[in-house]
């Protein structure tokens, strides 16, 4: 297990390839770097993606979150990232996300625009942030006690892999046949969730709802110059797609595309399709 030193704590962090064009994954709530294992293999050569985990998820620190969750706020977050690219010496590099990695790569782009080239997102939480409300964060809760609840809410997430049928409300989501591995990583990835911080089951949803009602970042939106190019399946039911349109109409450069029958995980959902859009956007890039 690799860690880096961010600021006072330290990351889970991998890597995959050895080539001269750096990308770092920025992942979403609940998860880690992992959620790119199956499609990493499949990026072009020339790549040398990282994956680095968010303070308290994956293989990172879990720091006791404070009575309002600043420090796990998305600012802290998009802090962290950048400390731990000084930590590795990444003086420039592009950037991949997935849901809630997209608000805190936003951060990153506005805090130091230099570093940064271009930016493939993944069913992105927009610089709008999120509203949630009592009863919403009060599931959060719940699931925090109960790994089957956490694996119906995380089914949700990567629809497509479910027989339909078992989506229904109070049925137990099932997994479609002959899955294989992708199945062995959703087991797993539901037994990391699991174990996350406080910080992160609470403090996210918390702090999302804060980006919302204070439109720091939606005010911010023209400010982000760096090639865009934005995925959002269209069984999504997390990401609002009316957000993906006005940040798509905000960004300067910011192209937007919806894929069919898929969920909010193409990574996981379809890692092949998500490396060949990932090679796309990113093989041939000059060093």
């Amino acid at each position: 297990m690799a860690r880096v030193q961010a600021g006072e704590v330290q990351l889970g962090w991998r890597s995959w390839g050895e080539g001269d064009v750096t990308v770092v994954f920025i992942h979403g709530n609940l998860a880690s770097k992992d959620w790119i294992e199956l499609a990493a293999p499949m990026f072009p050569a020339g790549l040398r993606v990282i994956g680095i985990d968010w303070r308290g998820c994956g293989d990172s620190d879990r720091p006791k979150p404070a009575a309002d969750y600043s420090n796990y706020s998305m600012q802290q977050h998009a802090d962290d990232m950048l400390a731990a690219l000084d930590t590795l010496g990444i003086r420039y590099c592009h950037l991949a996300t997935h849901s809630t990695g997209g608000i805190i790569a936003a951060r990153m782009l506005l805090a130091q625009p230099q570093r940064f080239g271009r930016v493939f997102a993944l069913d992105s939480v927009t610089p709008l942030g999120m509203a949630f409300n009592a009863d919403q964060i009060g599931l959060f809760r719940a699931m925090m006690e109960s790994k089957e609840l956490t694996r119906t809410i995380m089914a949700t997430a990567a629809s497509s892999l479910f027989v339909p049928e078992s989506m229904a409300p109070n049925a137990v989501p099932r997994l479609r046949e002959g899955l294989g591995e992708i199945q062995a990583l959703f087991d797993r990835i539901v037994d990391q969730t699991f174990g996350v911080s406080e910080g992160i089951w609470i403090g996210t949803p918390v702090n999302l709802t804060r980006e919302r009602e204070t439109r720091e970042l939606e005010r911010r939106m023209k400010q982000l110059h760096h090639p865009h190019l934005v995925l959002w399946g269209e069984w999504d039911g997390w990401i609002p797609p009316a957000d993906l349109r006005v940040m798509a109409e905000a960004m300067p450069d910011c192209r937007l595309v919806v894929v069919p029958r898929i969920g909010h995980s193409m990574n996981l959902e379809m890692p092949a399709l998500y490396a060949g859009y990932f090679g796309a956007w990113f093989g041939g890039l000059p060093a």
